[in-house]
């Protein structure tokens, strides 16, 4: 899996479906083949950022 904000490789899985981008910040979660992505904020909570992304960018295929 490549993060669709940086393009990295460096993906790591933290939970079913969740995973967490080591480059640049952010968590992604995986729903019927798309990619939703979350900025962490300073008290935890997530804020999606997938309206800064087109669809066809967050397709999951393998």
């Amino acid at each position: 899996m490549k993060c669709p904000n940086c393009r990295s490789k460096d993906v790591g899985k933290i939970g079913v479906n969740q995973y967490y981008c080591w480059n640049c910040f952010i968590e992604m979660s995986l729903s019927e083949g798309i990619i939703n992505t979350h900025q962490v904020e300073e008290d935890g909570s997530l804020s999606s950022l997938d309206d800064l992304f087109e669809e066809n960018d967050r397709r999951f295929s393998m």
